[in-house]
């Protein structure tokens, strides 16, 4: 869940477009490298599990699930 810092509502861009708070709030989220990083990371994971056909939970459920049947 997104949650809106104090003082963003709905932002004006050149007087006539307005911004939405939510991509105000990733604009912010993108500046930070941390932030970047993870969510590079997770793309990866989330298009290698495509790739290789895993379910959402990724190689380490697939395997614990195996085991239990």
């Amino acid at each position: 869940m997104i949650v809106m810092p104090q003082g963003i509502r709905g932002m004006r861009k050149n007087n006539a477009q307005w911004v939405s708070p939510r991509i105000a709030i990733l604009k912010q989220k993108i500046d930070n490298e941390d932030y970047l990083s993870e969510a590079i990371q997770r793309i990866a994971q989330v298009l290698s599990n495509e790739i290789l056909e895993l379910p959402h939970g990724g190689s380490y459920h697939e395997r614990q699930r195996k085991r239990r049947k």
